[in-house]
């Protein structure tokens, strides 16, 4: 079998792994360089800053809900290395006229006529590019990849999508924004360079007619593709994950805040420990399976994960009753007593939700025709997105009731168990299929 180190020198892979991590890269550092600036620089009222966040997250998901069936239907029918061409080769535009906003908001031209609706613009034109680039960087590895060889290159794109997330995070958070406005230009151009290297991948099956009635495509997508038990189950799972995802990424700023009384620093290291174990589970639960595509560890990691949740509760609850009476910087916290128990909680919740949720993405490619795995793959992110913004509403529902904020993190302990039970499921699916291709013979 292919190693994961033999895999990464493969021009099979490497091209393709190295063009999505530069995407995500510039996705986050791009839009928190905006976000960030828009709000410390730009705003000076709170319910100004909200709304702006607000609109921004809005814009940028907007596509995944409207376009994900077009983006599905083109990455089956069309030769999917030209598509990632064409996508990269429009994110040179798209960071041309953010960066141009950018540096107009930093030289206070036009800040609110011209500068912050270019900044929009280029953001919801990223959510576009993202919603069509999204099928491809999955649905592209059973083609290029032998079928041992899926899990491995599923675990390293997940992986390597979180550490290019951290990265252009924490990135966009040190440097200037003039500086941020070359950046997603230089790195948009370095994309689209390596991008011409991924190997051609041309329609497998008949190549059908594009349904152009964003409505009608985007619900027969979703429902065409639910009739095969183990991609339900496995849509449903990462959905849910994504749910509970969505809560915890909501209560990590006011918990950081308001619980731990920590910096916006020490929040960043919360996101920099999380997206680290993320990366870890991802590689680990590949060196579990051993390159099979299988759900069997999904219930125990998903239950692993809720005891690091609770966990991470009652450290919260314990630090409570002793909480420093000023926000602490990263030195200060990490000399905090627990302050290594907080973090490893933390770490804990990350590493077993990328080995629960990392080998279901290789079942929406696996599981399905050739022809059809980027539609399988647009389906996901329209049930992600919508599942997404569930979760986002659950959060906020919580907080309007008055829940406290620590209590919203043991409710998310409880979800992890429906997560469990969807696994289990996913599982007896797999088994159930097993079964009836060995009964059917060769």
């Amino acid at each position: 079998m292919t190693t994961s180190s033999q895999l990464l020198r493969s021009r099979r892979f490497l091209p393709l792994f190295i063009t999505q991590l530069f995407n995500a890269f510039n996705d986050n550092l791009y839009k928190t360089a905006m976000v960030l600036f828009v709000v410390y620089q730009v705003y000076n009222d709170e319910s100004q800053e909200a709304a702006f966040s607000g609109l921004a997250s809005g814009l940028f998901i907007l596509p995944f809900f409207t376009l994900s069936a077009l983006a599905g239907q083109l990455a089956d029918m069309r030769d999917k290395a030209r598509i990632i061409r064409i996508v990269k080769f429009c994110e040179i535009i798209i960071m041309s006229v953010g960066a141009i906003g950018l540096v107009m908001a930093w030289k206070g031209m036009a800040v609110d006529t011209v500068a912050i609706p270019l900044l929009l613009a280029a953001l919801f034109a990223m959510g576009v590019h993202s919603t069509f680039f999204g099928p491809i960087k999955y649905a592209i590895l059973p083609q290029h990849l032998a079928k041992e060889e899926v899990l491995a290159g599923t675990g390293w794109v997940e992986a390597g999508t979180y550490v290019a997330i951290l990265a252009g995070t924490i990135l966009a958070g040190w440097i200037e924004v003039e500086v941020a406005a070359v950046g997603i230009i230089l790195t948009a151009i370095i994309g689209w360079v390596i991008s011409l290297q991924v190997p051609p991948a041309p329609p497998q099956g008949e190549v059908e007619k594009l349904d152009w009635h964003i409505l009608r495509a985007s619900v027969k997508l979703v429902r065409d593709t639910m009739h095969n038990p183990e991609v339900f189950y496995a849509i449903l799972a990462i959905s849910f994950f994504w749910t509970i995802g969505a809560v915890l990424f909501i209560q990590f700023p006011p918990l950081a805040k308001n619980v731990i009384m920590a910096s916006k620093e020490v929040a960043s290291l919360f996101l920099v420990v999380f997206s680290v174990g993320v990366a870890i589970g991802s590689v680990a639960v590949n060196r579990l399976l051993k390159g099979s595509v299988s759900a069997r560890y999904a219930s125990r990691s998903v239950l692993v994960m809720a005891l690091f949740v609770v966990a991470f509760y009652v450290v919260c609850k314990i630090w409570a009753t002793e909480a420093p009476d000023q926000l602490l910087d990263v030195p200060g916290f990490t000399a905090w007593p627990m302050a290594s128990l907080l973090l490893l909680c933390l770490l804990g919740v990350a590493v077993a939700g990328g080995m629960f949720v990392v080998p279901l993405y290789a079942f929406l490619t696996t599981r399905v025709a050739p022809d059809k795995a980027s539609r399988t793959i647009a389906a996901n992110n329209i049930v992600n997105s919508g599942a997404m913004v569930g979760g986002s509403l659950l959060a906020m529902a919580m907080s309007a009731a008055g829940v406290p904020i620590v209590e919203q993190v043991l409710i998310s302990a409880g979800m992890c168990l429906f997560s469990a039970w969807l696994g289990k499921r996913l599982h007896q699916a797999e088994e159930v299929a097993a079964e009836a291709t060995l009964a059917a013979g060769p």
